[in-house]
């Protein structure tokens, strides 16, 4: 078991045409195993967007959301839709998403 040096989180062993490489999914931090020794290769570039998942404009207009009173810090309104995403480690606790039913203003809330 391997640990990235970067962000200390557990690589994961990934075959390619040329080669075997440990890969962390955390950072994207890529090196080769040679023998007992890492060989840094590449470095996948992520941006933090692509971590977070947040409810897209097609998705908003199904109004399946279930709803809550909380008021908007943009118009006052005192309804807004709500889910919940893990975006921190698992221990931690899940960050609540708002959006307006009025505005459409998206906020969050972490627990």
């Amino acid at each position: 078991m391997r640990f990235c040096p970067k962000c200390g989180t557990r690589m994961q062993l990934a075959k390619e045409e040329s080669g075997e490489f440990l890969i962390c999914p955390r950072c994207g931090y890529k090196a080769r195993l040679e023998g007992d020794l890492l060989v840094p290769v590449a470095k996948l570039q992520k941006s933090p967007r692509d971590k977070i998942t947040v409810i897209r404009e097609e998705e908003a207009r199904l109004r399946t959301l279930p709803t809550v009173q909380v008021e908007c810090p943009r118009c006052g309104n005192n309804q807004a839709y709500f889910w919940q995403v893990q975006t921190r480690s698992s221990d931690e606790s899940a960050t609540q998403f708002f959006r307006c039913t009025r505005c459409g203003y998206t906020w969050r809330e972490y627990g």
